[in-house]
């Protein structure tokens, strides 16, 4: 069992697998009923964030993130497929593959660093493309339960990363100039869609599949 002489992370480890063994109600999780908690966690950290809750909170909240990731790890290692230090060494790899203007292939950095964001980008997309070939469109990856609105920022991200001919260029609707207003822009829709009796996310994701099968261009 851990101490205080424990390196932290190493601990914390110790810790939850003590708490799979030792408490019912941890010991019957899965990565299934985990689902649920990793997602509100991750969205409490953004709510941190965007409403300024200090670091006292966000270091707290990115705890709680810490705990999803180190638990889904051990219900892996539990069944013999991997553990934490395999999540890190495999996203170390990672990220030394994703990032040759930083690193050589063997983890060392680079003599110079002149690339710019926009050939940073470019390298990244065309290493991930290369790690991932069956991947044949370039939407494809872009997770279908993200929330219809943040699936339309990545969808269309990815459609300018692409230079797809979008058709969303000049929609005819004048833009907000800040995000407050954008907000209460898009408050105002859903509540106008819910008077008339739409689904505003369900509409949202209608236009996404029309936008994906039109190659990145509404018909």
């Amino acid at each position: 069992m851990a101490n205080e002489d424990t390196p932290p992370v190493q601990g914390l480890v110790a810790s939850i697998a003590a708490l799979r063994e030792h408490c019912p109600w941890m010991g019957a999780l899965t990565h299934e009923s985990l689902v649920e908690y990793l997602l509100e966690e991750a969205y409490e950290v953004a709510e941190t964030i965007e409403t300024a809750g200090g670091d006292a909170e966000l270091k707290s909240e990115l705890g709680d993130v810490l705990l999803q990731v180190v638990l889904h790890a051990r219900l892996a290692e539990e069944r013999g497929a991997f553990d934490l230090d395999d999540v890190a060494r495999a996203l170390r790899a990672k990220m030394i593959r994703r990032n040759p203007h930083v690193f050589r292939p063997d983890g060392s950095l680079q003599d110079s660093f002149p690339a710019t964001v926009e050939e940073i980008v470019l390298k990244w997309d065309a290493v991930k493309k290369a790690e991932k070939p069956e991947r044949g469109h370039v939407f494809d990856g872009v997770p279908a339960a993200l929330p219809a609105l943040a699936r339309a920022q990545k969808l269309l991200d990815r459609a300018e990363r692409a230079h797809l001919a979008t058709a969303m260029g000049d929609t005819g609707v004048e833009i907000p100039a800040t995000e407050a207003e954008l907000g209460d822009l898009l408050f105002g829709i859903v509540a106008g869609a819910r008077a008339g009796g739409l689904d505003a996310e369900r509409a949202l994701r209608g236009a996404l599949r029309r936008f994906q099968d039109g190659n990145g261009s509404l018909p």
